[in-house]
């Protein structure tokens, strides 16, 4: 009989965001979908945590609910100890541009505007001004630094993605969220920005929640959560590429 996975519970006061029995569906009657089957866990303070499954596992599903870009239909989300569930959509506006950071494979920089600015946009919409020390250490340590006054279309692809990395790290978010952040990147460039954000939990003290389906991504993170039909049915700790293949071949068996 397979042991259960020891999965890190809800804890939402140390934890810098949490899920208790999360649930969501999508769609009524026979059409229904249900995304997540009652999701507890939680993601301590400066730790990197890859979340993985085949596709309808409820991976995407997870990490809007928990970022607040989707309403959970049951259960709690937490973001720094603060329950968001039951908040307006003007008080989840807030705590989406003052609390969370987003990093996506499409880097959704403003085009017309310099890598400088758009690293400093959702400061200037938040009327921040930003910690300069900390914008220094970010753009240095992203190799970024002589590129400020280029815009987005004089950058390469993995150019952009280090921009879209520094203006999500500059808020000091709670907790920043990647969603696959480099499907559009080759091997080498995503290797070196998943060894920055890996640095940056040490460094920093940052908190990192990805979605990736690539084991070599999942392998830089110090857990990997594996979902299957809505639930989490594995718990990896220091994955390796190897193990988290396992995870998923196990899925199948």
């Amino acid at each position: 009989m397979c042991a259960r996975p020891r999965i890190r519970s809800f804890d939402h006061v140390r934890s810098a965001a949490a899920a208790k029995s999360l649930t969501k569906t999508y769609g009524t009657g026979d059409t229904a979908v249900s995304a997540l089957r009652g999701v507890t866990v939680g993601f301590p303070a400066g730790t990197f945590t890859a979340i993985m499954g085949p596709s309808g596992s409820g991976k995407s599903t997870l990490m809007h609910c928990l970022a607040g870009l989707d309403r959970a239909d049951g259960g709690e989300v937490h973001i720094g100890g603060q329950e968001i569930t039951a908040l307006s959509d003007r008080e989840l506006t807030r705590v989406r541009r003052d609390r969370v950071g987003f990093v996506f494979q499409s880097f959704n920089l403003v085009p017309t505007l310099t890598a400088l600015s758009n690293i400093l946009l959702p400061l200037d919409l938040a009327g921040r001004q930003p910690d300069r020390d900390l914008l220094s250490s970010v753009v240095c340590s992203l190799k970024i630094h002589d590129r400020l006054h280029h815009r987005p279309g004089e950058l390469s692809g993995g150019q952009q993605q280090r921009v879209a990395i520094a203006r999500a790290l500059v808020t000091r978010p709670d907790v920043l969220f990647a969603d696959e952040p480099t499907g559009a990147l080759d091997s080498t460039t995503a290797s070196t920005l998943l060894s920055f954000l890996r640095t940056s939990c040490r460094d920093l003290g940052q908190t990192i929640v990805m979605v990736t389906h690539d084991p070599i991504a999942a392998s830089f993170a110090d857990r990997a959560l594996v979902l299957s039909d809505g639930r989490i049915v594995d718990d990896v700790s220091s994955p390796t590429p190897d193990a988290v293949l396992g995870a998923m071949r196990s899925l199948a068996s």
